[in-house]
C-alpha cells in the first residue's frame, strides 16, 4: 500500500486529539457533498427543461428549413425540388408561405402570422399530438380550414365547434403601398376554423396555419414559397443530410437545422444553465473553506507526528504529498457522496415524477419537474470537485507546513 495514502486514510478516519477536528472534517465532507449534489441536480433539471422545450419546438418544426439567402421568396419553378426528393434520406417536403396578418372575429382582432402549408404537413409533423380543441383538418371536400394557436384563439374568443365561425384574414397587398388607397392596401378573405393547437407560447400567441393554396392566393405568392420544410427519414443523420442539401441548393439558399431555427431560444437556455453552474461552483468553493480549516487544524494537531516522520527520514516533499492526499480524500469522499445522492434523486424523479410542478392536474404541459441525467456532466462535476478541492489543499498545505517550519526554527 502507498505510504502517503496509508497515513492520509488513518488521519481521515482515526480519532484526533481534539474532537473538534473530527467534527470539522466531516462538516467539510458534507459541505463538498452538498455542493456536488446541487450541481448535478440543477444541471439535470435544466437538461430536462431543454428536452421538453426541444420536443415542443420540434412538434411543428421541420428537420431542415431552406430559406433564400437574399430576398423573401423562393421561385418554385427553378428550385431543385425533384433532386431533393430523390435523396434517400428525404422523408418529405412541404412548401411554406408566411406573412404577417391581421385576424378578425366579430368585434375582436389580433395581429399575428399567417402560415400556409402544403399537403403532407399534418403527416410529417406531430401536430395531431398538440390539438387541444376541435379537429386536425386543413381541407375537407374542397373546403379550406384554419388551425389557430391557443393564444390567438383566446384573444379572438373563437370556438372551433361553432360551424358558423369564420375568421377574417387581412394581409398587405404586394406592390407600392404609397400609391394605394386603404382599401387596396390589404387583401382579405374568410376561412372556417377547425381546431386549436398548443405548442409553445410564442407560436401559440401568433400563428394561424392554413392550406398553402389558400394562403398563396391571398398573399399573391402563387408559384412561390417563403421557405421549404424538409423532413428526414428516421435513423438518418440530419448533419450529413444538411451537407447534401447545401451542395444541391448552393449559396443562394440558407439551410437551417432545428437548433439554428430556434438559435436565440437555445442560446438563452444554455446561457442560463452555465450561469447557474458557475454560481454553484462558487458556492462549492466557499464550501471548501471548511476543507482548508480542517486541513490546517489537522496539520497543527499532527506536529509531533510530523517531527517523528522527519526523524524517520521523511522529507518535506513526503509531508506535502501526505497532507495533499488527505485534502483530496476529503473532497473526493464528499464529491462521491454528493454525486451518488444527486444521481439517485434524479433517477427517482425521472421514473416516478415525485416532485410536481403544480397541484392541479393539467395546469402545465408536464405534471412533474423534468430531469435528464447526462453522464458527461456527472464526470464534469466530479472533475470540478477535484479541481476545487485540490487547489484548496495545495494552498493550505504549503502555507501550513511553511508556518510550522517557521515556528520550529523560532523555538
Amino acid at each position: 500500500m502507498n505510504t502517503t495514502y496509508f497515513f492520509a486514510k488513518r488521519y481521515l478516519l482515526a480519532r484526533k486529539s481534539h474532537n473538534l477536528i473530527n467534527i470539522i472534517t466531516w462538516i467539510s465532507v458534507v459541505g463538498v457533498g452538498v455542493g456536488a449534489f446541487a450541481l448535478i441536480v440543477v444541471l439535470s433539471v435544466f437538461n430536462g427543461f431543454e428536452k421538453v422545450i426541444s420536443t415542443m419546438v420540434g412538434q411543428l418544426s421541420a428537420d431542415l428549413v431552406i430559406e433564400p439567402a437574399s430576398g423573401k421568396t423562393i421561385q418554385l419553378d427553378t428550385f431543385p425540388m425533384e433532386r431533393i426528393l430523390a435523396l434517400d434520406a428525404t422523408r418529405g417536403i412541404v412548401k411554406i408561405v408566411e406573412e404577417d396578418a391581421l385576424f378578425r372575429y366579430g368585434s375582436r382582432q389580433n395581429v399575428g402570422v399567417l402560415r400556409g402549408v402544403s399537403e403532407g404537413y399534418e403527416a410529417f409533423t406531430a401536430m395531431d399530438s398538440i390539438i387541444i380543441q376541435g379537429n386536425l383538418m386543413l381541407e375537407y371536400k374542397g373546403q379550406h380550414f384554419a388551425m389557430l394557436g391557443s393564444g390567438v384563439a383566446w384573444y379572438l374568443d373563437i370556438n372551433p365547434r361553432n360551424p358558423a365561425a369564420l375568421l377574417s384574414v387581412l394581409v398587405p397587398s404586394r406592390g407600392n403601398p404609397s400609391v394605394m388607397q386603404f382599401e387596396q392596401a390589404f387583401n382579405q378573405n374568410t376561412i372556417g376554423v377547425s381546431g386549436i393547437f398548443s405548442s409553445q407560447q410564442e407560436i401559440d400567441a401568433s400563428h394561424v396555419i392554413v392550406p398553402y393554396d389558400w394562403a398563396a392566393s391571398l398573399m399573391e405568392y402563387e408559384g412561390m414559397a417563403t421557405s421549404i420544410d424538409v423532413f428526414v427519414r428516421q435513423g438518418m443523420s440530419v448533419r450529413d443530410f444538411k451537407k447534401e442539401i447545401k451542395q444541391i441548393v448552393g449559396s443562394e439558399f440558407l439551410v437551417k437545422d432545428q437548433y439554428e431555427q430556434q438559435e436565440t431560444l437555445y442560446r438563452i437556455m444554455r446561457s442560463e444553465k452555465w450561469a447557474i453552474y458557475i454560481i454553484l461552483t462558487f458556492i462549492l468553493i466557499m464550501a471548501t473553506f471548511n476543507v482548508i480549516g480542517s486541513l490546517s487544524m489537522l496539520i497543527v494537531d499532527k506536529r509531533k507526528d510530523i517531527n517523528i516522520l522527519k526523524y524517520l527520514g521523511a522529507d518535506q516533499t513526503f509531508l506535502k504529498r501526505l497532507f495533499l492526499t488527505e485534502g483530496l480524500m476529503i473532497s473526493v469522499l464528499g464529491g462521491i457522496i454528493g454525486l451518488l445522492g444527486g444521481i439517485l434523486l434524479v433517477l427517482i424523479q425521472e421514473h416516478f415524477g415525485l416532485l410536481k410542478l403544480g397541484s392541479e392536474a393539467g395546469a402545465f404541459v408536464i405534471d412533474a419537474y423534468p430531469v435528464q441525467l447526462v453522464w458527461q456532466e456527472v464526470l464534469m462535476v466530479f472533475l470540478t470537485v477535484l479541481a476545487v478541492g485540490g487547489l484548496s489543499a495545495v494552498f493550505t498545505v504549503y502555507k501550513a507546513l511553511k508556518r510550522i517550519k517557521t515556528l520550529r526554527l523560532m523555538e
